[in-house]
């Protein structure tokens, strides 16, 4: 009997809500009268809401008070609930039905581990949070990857020992955490980036099954 299971990431991994995340953030920035680049933007990937606006806020060497930063996180976080209230199936990235049908023939369980406190409203809108045995978000963790705890706590939701999870990330700090926790790493992404990982695949198309045969034997 097949022993493994997965966690995945969210962002990047099964969706690409990164786009609106830097969408939400660069009106946020243009608003406060500078710009803000997508290049920039990789610093804000797999990080806390309230760390990436303090990032915004150097960038644009702008001082605020906690109660101004709670106002712009606000309005951020409308604009892009807004996005994400449009998505659609058609957004689940390549390779994900597929690989997460052949799971499910499989018997093999997984869970989603994600620092996104909109996990949930997400997997709804693109028909898949049904399908996942556990998921664990930003309202269930205290601590951002690379702390591995949101892996930890999936793994525990799994009824799975670290060592038997295999995890799949587009951040470092997520394989990193993975790392950390004793499970397999597949980063996916820029191998110069997530030179951590146990694999590292450009993207959720090369999640083959027969890639995935190989990892569970």
């Amino acid at each position: 009997m097949n022993k493994k299971v997965f966690i995945f990431d969210l962002d990047g991994v099964i969706v690409d809500t990164a786009k609106y995340h830097y969408l939400a953030w660069k009106n946020l920035a243009n608003e406060l009268g500078f710009d803000f680049t997508e290049n920039q933007n990789e610093q804000l990937k797999g990080v806390s809401r309230v760390r990436s606006l303090d990032i915004l806020l150097n960038i644009g060497k702008i001082d605020l008070s906690d109660d101004k930063k709670q106002i712009l996180l606000n309005e951020k976080n409308k604009e892009y609930l807004e996005y994400v209230n449009q998505m659609t199936a058609d957004e689940i990235l390549p390779g994900i039905k597929q690989l997460l049908d052949f799971l499910d023939n499989h018997n093999i369980k997984y869970a989603l581990g994600s620092a996104s406190k909109n996990a949930p409203l997400i997997l709804k809108k693109v028909g898949l949070f049904e399908r996942f045995s556990a998921i664990v978000d930003g309202n269930n963790v205290s601590k951002a990857k690379p702390n591995p705890e949101v892996f930890l706590i999936a793994a525990k939701k799994l009824k799975k020992e670290p060592v038997d999870c295999i995890v799949i990330e587009d951040a470092l700090a997520g394989v990193q955490a993975a790392n950390i926790a004793n499970m397999t790493s597949i980063g996916i992404g820029n191998k110069n980036i997530l030179n951590d990982a146990d694999f590292v695949l450009n993207s959720t198309n090369e999640l083959t099954i027969d890639f995935v045969e190989k990892l569970i034997v």
